[in-house]
């Protein structure tokens, strides 16, 4: 039986609530978003977040966070990754460095074994006390089940992990209980918010899929682009705003090996306040387009389409 703290479930009353404590966080969420998290945290229930990179999901986790007043545990996620980088690890150092100083308490132990099976089946029951919590080193996963206080758990790209640490996962996203072999099962003291996020590199298995609220967050529309930069960067005029997000809409409506990201759009902004632009000129465009796009073929094809466009204008 689980004994899970479940006033943690009753944070928000309204979907409303949700929207404008995200709101006070700097997060602009739509109505979808603010019921997936409502409903998370009513039912307890993970949330998979899958999406284009940097179009917000690892920003729900932290405004999440924050609006709830918990600590964000951050899981980053990466090919190889496997359970003693996220759950737990034995200090051996730490191990050996007891054993060293309990050199004599050992030598007392040992005293009057006549084999060496009788000196092993002595040490062997003395071993709880070098596996134990005095030596075992928490990863993220073990921090969010053990925390005294309710936490945010943000799993990071669980699409960059391996099939087999994602199979791994799934004791945790249902029973919020993990197992260490030296001393058993450890139940959640309080069960966290979990926010799985994807960049959808490759498919999620249906039984993660199974155990997670999901919401899909694609890229903004103009309207609320527009909203995020004036809120993120209020420096930025309101005229040079829009153009900024025109132009970003525009970019992403292109054949491109990388569209610009929300957050691309709100550095291009902020760069835009520093060099005291006034529009978006040609200068201007050249020397700053390469914070939205990353690659060079990707440059050279929104210069040609935006000097077309220019030479259209003028004709």
């Amino acid at each position: 039986m689980r004994f899970f703290n479940r006033k943690a479930h009753n944070v928000f009353n309204a979907i409303g609530e949700v929207r404008e404590a995200l709101g006070t966080q700097q997060y602009i969420a739509s109505d979808e978003i603010a019921t997936v998290m409502f409903l998370a945290e009513k039912l307890g229930k993970p949330v998979l977040a899958e999406g284009p990179a940097g179009v917000g999901k690892t920003e729900l986790s932290k405004a999440w966070a924050g609006a709830t007043g918990r600590e964000l545990i951050r899981l980053q996620c990466y090919e190889g990754l496997d359970e003693t980088k996220a759950l737990y690890e034995w200090e051996y150092a730490k191990q050996l460095l007891y054993t060293q100083l309990l050199r004599d308490k050992l030598n007392d132990l040992l005293v009057g074994s006549k084999t060496l099976g009788e000196a092993a089946d002595r040490l062997a029951a003395e071993e709880d006390v070098f596996f134990s919590d005095r030596f075992l080193l928490p990863r993220p996963l073990l921090r969010a089940i053990t925390s005294d206080k309710p936490v945010t758990l943000l799993i990071d790209e669980i699409d960059r992990a391996d099939a087999e640490f994602e199979a791994f996962l799934l004791e945790i996203l249902s029973d919020f209980q993990v197992s260490v072999p030296e001393i058993g099962t450890i139940k959640a003291k309080h069960q966290p918010i979990v926010l799985l996020t994807s960049n959808n590199t490759r498919e999620l298995s249906e039984a993660l899929k199974r155990r997670c609220l999901y919401i899909h967050i694609d890229y903004p529309t103009f309207d609320s682009e527009l909203q995020i930069v004036n809120l993120k960067v209020p420096g930025l005029s309101p005229k040079l705003a829009s153009q900024a997000v025109e132009l970003v809409q525009r970019l992403r409506g292109m054949e491109l090996k990388k569209h610009p990201s929300v957050s691309e759009t709100i550095d291009w902004a902020r760069a835009l306040v520093e060099l005291n632009a006034k529009h978006l000129d040609r200068a201007t465009l050249d020397t700053t387009l390469s914070v939205l796009l990353k690659y060079e073929s990707d440059l050279a094809k929104a210069r040609r389409a935006i000097g077309r466009e220019d030479r259209g204008r003028s004709n």
